[in-house]
């Protein structure tokens, strides 16, 4: 049974969603210069869609309106930027059925103002009292339209603003915590070291190794891998949860003068098929890391600006409600049967809700023994992101046409210095690194199953004298 998965361009509409796109309204000419114009809090991912790069993301509002307590609680136990006064302010609804009422009435004015007309004759209709008293009406409801579209227009850019930040719904098992995050500050930031680093030797082909252990280990569990981009725009980011402008920390961004709102990082955009409503993919890519503002670690590869990793993504359908949380259990065992052969000592957390972020439904940690450390250290974990980030960016296509959200779920098979770190500090004997503990991954057989094969007619045979 095979689906199609579609990033961003597919159009389609949903009896969840509480909010439609305004541009019917207006034209993207004014669109942009209102855009250009407005001040506060600005969204990448609404700025990409009002500007007709992709549809507004399909929000579902449905829990914010009628279960609004839930919500803030919610967005309490996070402890993120969003607070719980401003999931109040996400209001739109009034302005537009305001809106929605007027509309209504031209039509209904503009039908009796025809069968006025069909009936009478033009010397004759301005002395009807029907007849102006609909005209009157008329005009005072395109007045009033005239006032609220560009209020709607507003209102709609502050409602992305903050909807956006919503974080999403948490797992019923996940613990709530109420003690604060621990902050770090740090006084000169000039004394701030380079944050980067060299492999060599022996340390350059311990990472490959590991790269390729990875890579080799789930492409036999029927992983695909992919290539990506270093380069993103913001609306992608925000797409996926994560809010650049407010993660300043965690965000490279290019010259905003020559590459306005490009940003190094790697993900895709394309379209799939998804067979047996589940698709799996592996990357390796580069990672990068501000890291400007956290103080912490200012040495070694524990939290360096770039590092590389291998990370599993899947997406799946939502037929039953269970296959995104079966998904994130079966990355939980790849991850501990991979760190189990390269024999570290780990422990899986179950994280509490202010350790989850924007996206994630549930999220687990994998922390490895450092010994020099004298203590665990993260160096894996796994989130199921539910249909927070396809409400943004992916929609499929069931088999009876229906446009449905599919489930996200992503999990790092290895974080490549934060490995290094556990593996030579449990496995270190003299001399210094010891004996090689990666074994050689198997040849993994791959055929070439596209066109233009390549079929080398057999050499002719020497010619005898």
């Amino acid at each position: 049974m095979a689906t199609s998965i579609g990033m961003v361009s597919r159009v389609g509409a949903t009896a969840l969603t509480a909010l439609k796109p305004i541009t019917r309204h207006c034209s993207r000419q004014r669109i942009r210069v209102f855009i250009r114009c407005s001040h506060g809090a600005r969204s990448s991912l609404y700025d990409h869609s009002v500007k007709g790069y992709s549809d507004l993301p399909e929000l579902d509002m449905t829990e914010v309106c009628e279960q609004t307590e839930k919500v803030i609680a919610n967005v309490e136990n996070r402890k993120g930027e969003l607070r719980g006064e401003d999931v109040r302010k996400i209001e739109l609804q009034a302005v537009r059925t305001e809106i929605s009422g007027l509309e209504q009435q031209k039509v209904q004015i503009g039908e009796s103002v025809k069968a006025l007309v069909a009936k009478s004759d033009k010397k004759s209709l301005s002395n009807l009292p029907e007849f102006n008293q609909a005209l009157q009406k008329g005009r005072e409801a395109r007045k009033r339209l005239n006032q609220l579209y560009p209020k709607e227009m507003e209102l709609d850019q502050e409602h992305y603003g903050r909807a956006l930040r919503l974080p999403n719904s948490s797992h019923p098992d996940v613990s709530l915590t109420s003690s604060p995050e621990a902050m770090w500050s740090w006084g000169g930031a000039g004394l701030i070291r380079q944050r980067s680093y060299y492999l060599r030797g022996a340390g350059a082909r311990l990472q490959t190794a590991l790269q390729n252990f990875a890579l080799d280990t789930l492409q036999r569990r029927g992983f695909v891998p992919m290539v990506v981009p270093d380069m993103l725009k913001g609306a992608v980011f925000e797409g996926c949860g994560m809010q650049p402008k407010s993660h300043r920390s965690q965000v490279y961004s290019l010259d905003p003068e020559l590459f306005p709102d490009l940003n190094l990082a790697g993900t895709e955009r394309s379209e799939w098929q998804v067979i047996s409503w589940i698709m799996q993919t592996v990357c390796s890519s580069t990672c990068y890391r501000a890291e400007t503002d956290t103080g912490r670690e200012t040495w070694g590869l524990y939290r360096v600006h770039h590092f590389n990793k291998v990370e599993m993504f899947g997406v799946t359908a939502d037929e039953t409600g269970e296959e995104s949380a079966q998904l994130l259990q079966e990355f939980i065992s790849l991850q501990k049967e991979m760190f189990s052969a390269l024999e570290l000592h780990y422990r899986v957390l179950d994280m509490p809700t202010q350790e989850l972020g924007l996206p994630a439904h549930r999220k687990y940690d994998i922390e490895a023994w450092m010994p020099g450390r004298d203590s665990y250290g993260e160096i894996s974990s796994g989130s199921n992101c539910t249909d927070y980030q396809s409400r943004r960016l992916i929609l499929y296509e069931r088999e009876d046409g229906l446009l449905q959200y599919a489930h996200t779920v992503n999990a790092t098979a290895c974080a490549i210095p934060r490995t290094i770190i556990a593996i030579l500090e449990t496995h270190q004997t003299k001399p210094f690194l010891g004996l090689e503990v990666i074994e050689k991954p198997k040849y993994t057989p791959l055929k070439y199953i596209g066109p233009n094969q390549h079929n080398r007619p057999p050499r002719p045979a020497p010619k005898s004298r």
